[in-house]
């Protein structure tokens, strides 16, 4: 990236004292990522940004939440919707630590299984899903034991 293009994204997106970035979001998954992350229920001043020109995806989303740090296992949920996301850990307004996410081996509670028979599905029960291939995504109930695709996950 030039620095004509670094202005221009700085200037679009200010910088934060303390806190994440979340950068490289797919434009379209924007939402989903402040949902699976629960930002829509926080209080921490939140920026984000979409459809920024992005060499890589095209256009692109990025989050700053100030004075929040997640834990891996949260953030590694966004990998699902997100797989390219990098993370920028941001003290005295210096990137001290970066972080890329990985699709974690369980995800309990954010995906909503395939099957509309399964018990999920029907009644006040968490989900839970053993990831069983990574690329491409594929999910394995832990009620049904039916397998969720890529193309048919759907959030809860």
């Amino acid at each position: 990236m030039d620095d004509n293009m670094k202005k221009k994204l700085k200037l679009k997106v200010s910088a934060i004292n303390n806190g994440t970035v979340i950068d490289h979001i797919p434009a379209t998954s924007l939402f989903k990522v402040i949902t699976i992350l629960g930002l829509d229920k926080i209080t921490n001043q939140i920026t984000f940004g979409t459809n920024l020109d992005s060499g890589k995806l095209g256009h692109k989303a990025i989050i700053k939440v100030s004075d929040k740090y997640f834990e891996d296992d949260e953030i590694n949920k966004i990998a699902l919707i997100a797989p390219h996301a990098k993370l920028n850990i941001i003290k005295d307004y210096e990137v001290v630590e970066k972080k890329v996410v990985e699709i974690p081996d369980k995800i309990k509670g954010i995906v909503k299984c395939f099957n509309p028979k399964c018990i999920t599905n029907n009644e006040a029960i968490t989900t839970c899903f053993k990831v069983i291939s990574k690329e491409p995504i594929a999910l394995k109930c832990r009620y049904c034991e039916k397998i969720t695709n890529e193309e048919q996950i759907s959030m809860r």
